[in-house]
This record gives structure tokens, sequence and C-alpha cells, in this order.
């Protein structure tokens, strides 16, 4: 099992707006087509208005199935249509989970 760790930085006052989007239109579309929907998280202290989300995929090939068929979804492009301006930022990063990890 991987990780992938997405952590957007969004326009200052635009964080609840973001969240609420993606929670009506973007989130349903991922449980559809993704892996594992782990967490999702909003910053409170150290750098604001950021948002993490963790999926967990059985190999880096499963991920790159599954963001493909998500991307050719007219669905996800009417999101994205719908959170255009919102991102300031996003980094990707993939974590691979230790032997003792509770994530494997």
């Amino acid at each position: 099992m991987i990780y992938e760790e997405r952590d957007y930085r969004i326009r200052a006052g635009k964080l609840a707006q973001f969240v609420k989007l993606y929670g009506e239109f973007g989130l349903p579309l991922q449980k559809k087509h993704l892996g594992t929907f782990v967490s999702y998280f909003t910053t409170e202290i150290g750098e604001l208005n950021h948002v993490v989300a963790l999926w967990g995929y059985d190999s880096l090939d499963d991920r790159a199935a599954r963001r493909k068929a998500m991307l050719a979804d007219p669905a996800w492009q009417d999101y994205l249509a719908r959170v255009d301006g919102l991102i300031d930022v996003q980094q990707t990063r993939i974590l691979t989970p230790v032997a003792f990890s509770p994530l494997q």
C-alpha cells in the first residue's frame, strides 16, 4: 500500500468555499474513482489556508489507472471548473509506510 498526500494552499478568504465545493462535488467523484479515502484536514496553526488529503492505493500503477479514469470523467472536469481560481499552490507526495505504521 502507498499513500498520496495532496496539500493545497487555498487563496486567502476562500478556504470555506473550497472545502464546501470539495465536499459537495469533488469528494463524491474521487470516492467513485480513486483508492481508499484516508482523511482530509484543514490547518489551524502554522501556515493557514491549507487542506491536506490522504488517499491509499495498492501501487503506483493502481494510482495512475484510477486517476486516468477520473480525469476522463466529464463530472470531474465540471468540478475543476467550479474550483478554478481557488487554489494557489499544490504539492503532492507519495508516502510509503514503515513496518510499524498503523497504516499499511
